[in-house]
């Protein structure tokens, strides 16, 4: 057993560290101690409960009850499900939206150009046509007259997000929700990274605009504990206004001989292992202790922020509200996939994101209450990031390699031009990457969005492959 553990520890040796602050997309570490140990032992005393039958498991069954009232409380009510993450809470507001209006052969859902991408998989998986509504090009918020222009009666539900993923910033629910409301349509707020942060944020001063449920109109709201609840993953809860409004996503089937099968979400077999963990840190950290997080999460930011924007050579996206802040290079002398880089080098994990739209490349992170006390040593090193990346100049793709790209038809790509490219790529196939990845990045970049997605996803197949 012991021998299995070593082997494990060494093969996580090679991740991305999960605590301390230093990756900034993808964790969220309070820094609290004994927090981890106590949803082990959580996780632990509840894995082999099957959350499929609340009725053979009744403590998983108060413990989701538990959750979903945890989050109703910040949120302004409602009833819900807990869920396996963001992406399938954002799946089944869709799907119960769908279901609610069987008469419409063909629904869409509106959502702003800023959406997570969740909602286009929600769309691809049910069948239903996502409308992107572009968002201001200077603030990166939904526009509310645009998305009210895009409300058809075909529409089934609109979305608006609290904050957007990409920039941080809080699209204008009320006026929203009320154009929603006015066509007779459901309105779904994705708060999964906000939901559990902004309301303490608002408690500590900051003015943050009402985006739950004592905003009229909003009959659903996404909430991921495991992110700013800081529980394990992957914990979610999908909140609806009302018990009828959530009906379409649940499912039962009695046509085989078997036990009639009656799901709340996507899943059928869940551990209780996670939502154990969940009510178990929620518990432990209470009210005043997420208040307290807030507050060094806040501090955190501001300052990350305020810093971010006295580097020379670079600036942040928008007016962020959250947590989440994005930042961009002010002149073309260096490249930002070399800043990134650069700061992996140094020991920092920051997110490079595409252009789209009217967002530039850009550097993404997202700050946690572990990240109060080292603003410093991380601007730091940004800033000596920024200057290597100055010194080494912009990233270069050759002209033939560009047209190569460009050449590319996504629903035609063949395996041998995926080999080109990797070539090209200097990669040698085999899932192997480089230590560094401005050039792949740069080489990315080239390519429109629908390119971009076949080729990572023809790269990701060859990294799942049986050693």
């Amino acid at each position: 057993m012991s021998d299995v553990l070593a082997q494990l520890r060494a093969l996580r040796a090679d991740d991305l560290p999960t605590h301390g602050g230093r990756t900034l997309a993808y964790v969220y570490d309070s820094g609290l101690e004994g927090i981890d140990e106590l949803a082990a032992a959580a996780h632990a005393l509840a894995s082999s409960a099957n959350g499929l039958d609340p009725t053979a498991f009744p403590s998983l069954l108060r413990m989701e009850n538990d959750l979903v009232a945890a989050a109703g409380r910040l949120l302004g009510g409602g009833v819900g499900s807990v869920t396996s993450g963001g992406t399938e809470s954002c799946l089944l507001a869709v799907l119960a939206a769908r279901e609610g209006r069987p008469d419409i052969a063909q629904p869409n859902i509106v959502l702003p150009s800023t959406a997570h991408a969740a909602f286009h998989k929600a769309a691809h998986l049910f069948r239903v046509r996502a409308v992107s509504v572009p968002v201001d090009p200077e603030t990166f918020r939904a526009d509310p007259g645009a998305m009210a222009a895009a409300i058809d009666e075909e529409t089934v539900l609109v979305v608006a997000s609290a904050p957007s993923y990409g920039h941080g910033v809080l699209d204008p629910v009320e006026p929203i929700a009320a154009a929603a409301a006015a066509h007779g349509v459901r309105m779904h707020v994705d708060a999964c990274i906000g939901g559990w942060v902004l309301p303490y944020f608002r408690r500590l001063g900051r003015d943050v605009p009402a985006f739950g449920f004592d905003v009229e109109g909003v009959t659903s709201i996404s909430v991921d504990l495991h992110k700013y609840a800081y529980c394990p993953k992957g914990v979610s809860v999908l909140l609806h206004r009302d018990a009828e409004l959530r009906r379409g996503h649940y499912f039962a089937s009695a046509r085989w001989p078997g036990y009639t099968m009656l799901n709340t979400t996507i899943q059928s077999t869940r551990s209780g292992g996670p939502l154990a963990a969940a009510w178990a840190v929620l518990r432990t950290i209470g009210d005043e202790g997420y208040l307290g997080l807030a507050e060094r999460t806040l501090a955190a930011v501001t300052e990350i922020r305020e810093g971010v924007e006295a580097i020379d050579g670079v600036r942040v996206l928008g007016e962020p509200d959250s947590t989440l802040i994005a930042l961009t290079a002010t002149t073309g002398e260096f490249d930002l996939f070399t800043v990134a880089d650069e700061m992996r080098e140094r020991g920092w994990y920051v997110q490079p994101q595409f252009a789209h739209e009217s967002s530039p490349v850009n550097l993404h992170l997202t700050v946690t209450a572990a990240n109060r006390g080292s603003e410093a040593a991380f601007l730091g090193d940004l800033s000596a990031s920024v200057a290597a990346a100055r010194a080494a100049g912009p990233v270069i793709v050759e002209g033939n390699v560009a047209a190569f790209v460009a050449a590319l038809d996504p629903q035609t790509l063949t395996g041998e031009q995926f080999a080109g490219l990797l070539a090209a790529a200097g990669l040698t196939g085999g899932g192997a990457l480089p230590t560094r990845m401005a050039g792949i990045n740069a080489l990315l970049a080239e390519a429109p969005p629908a390119l971009r997605e076949r080729l990572l996803l023809e790269f990701l197949g060859g990294l799942y492959l049986p050693s």
